[in-house]
């Protein structure tokens, strides 16, 4: 008897994966360990298009340590995306501070992150880049399942 190659991970299969995503420096910046590991349906927008290039073709019990370039990643940081932003916008009970990480509403209702950068007298200076942009990451990832994704309801 012979056995069936396992499923591997593919668009629009669900994968369950353990993982850990860290900076250059090994500062760990998202990890299932201690948690229940992720499960999603590739090519959802779950993962990025790097972290789920790494993740493609592999099976159960597979495990991969790649280095994602920032091109795959979340980009490089562009200086387009930082503002200045009158101090008095900031609710009452935000103090603005460098490196702090602040939500902030847009027109269309979403709620995108900003980092504060410096205070200027009145102004502050907030970084809207993916606070990831222009870091190589590394992805250490083990695939736990594959299967087929259940139907839409």
């Amino acid at each position: 008897m012979t056995e069936e190659n396992p499923t591997t991970v593919a668009p629009g299969m669900q994968a369950t994966l353990r993982y850990t995503l860290a900076l250059e420096d090994g500062t760990v910046v998202e990890t299932t360990e201690g948690f229940d590991p992720l499960t999603f349906t590739v090519g959802d927008g779950t993962l990025i298009e790097g972290l789920e290039a790494v993740v493609r073709g592999l099976a159960p019990g597979d495990r991969e340590c790649l280095q994602i370039d920032p091109r795959e990643g979340f980009g490089y940081p562009d200086v387009g995306n930082i503002h200045f932003v009158e101090r008095d916008r900031f609710p009452d009970d935000v103090d603005p501070q460098p490196g702090l990480i602040v939500g902030f509403s847009v027109p269309n209702g979403e709620e995108v992150p900003g980092t504060i950068l410096d205070i200027q007298g009145d102004q502050v200076r907030v970084d809207f880049n993916h606070p990831l942009a222009g870091h190589t990451l590394t992805f250490d990832v083990e695939v736990v399942a594959v299967e087929p994704a259940p139907e839409d309801a």
